[in-house]
């Protein structure tokens, strides 16, 4: 399974990049949805800074801030640990992690968010999610056990069923340029109130 997904990967890392190059408009096109995100008035939502062609959720993210959302950078705490967040507004500075993640100053707060916006180099039409094969948002989802994972990813991503093992945890919901989409692996009824 390991040596698998480690192909696919290759496979989806060169297919992200070419859709990244035909979709420069994708960060100001998946804004148009903050909207129809159903997060609770008061929720907490971490996103990620890009790195080189991810799905950028940046102006997603400035469009829930502007709803009254709060926002949140995850930190690398170490290699086998779940991700840390810390409350992020913008302007704030960002400081390189040694993974090469921009992250939130150390004096910044930590938070628990209630909203994932997650990266992934595919996804299927059941919310599977291939990652980067760190585990980290995995690790992570299992401990936050409450909060609704939203995958940011560009349309062409979606790939037909993916490998998954035991560990690997599906996405509530993906938003992409085409629009937001809820996969019923999970049901919204045992998560936080909707506003």
């Amino acid at each position: 399974m390991t040596a698998a997904k480690a192909a696919l990967r290759d496979r989806y890392r060169a297919r992200r990049a070419a859709l990244a190059r035909s979709c420069p408009d994708f960060a100001e096109a998946i804004a148009r949805f903050a909207d129809a995100l159903p997060i609770a008035k008061e929720a907490v939502v971490a996103f990620y800074w890009p790195m080189g062609d991810e799905a950028d959720p940046r102006m997603l993210a400035q469009a829930l801030a502007a709803r009254g959302h709060g926002l949140a950078l995850p930190v690398v705490v170490a290699r086998d640990r779940p991700l840390l967040f810390r409350r992020w507004r913008p302007g704030d500075t960002l400081t390189a992690h040694r993974f090469g993640m921009n992250e939130p100053h150390s004096a910044a707060p930590d938070v628990k968010p209630d909203v994932l916006l997650v990266p992934l180099l595919a996804f299927d039409a059941h919310g599977h999610r291939l990652g980067y094969g760190g585990g980290f948002y995995d690790r992570t989802l299992a401990a936050l056990t409450k909060a609704r994972s939203v995958g940011v990813a560009y349309a062409g991503q979606e790939t037909d069923d993916l490998p998954r093992q035991a560990h690997d945890h599906p996405l509530d919901m993906m938003v992409t340029e085409n629009g937001l989409r809820r996969f019923a692996n999970k049901p919204l009824s045992s998560r936080p109130s909707d506003a």
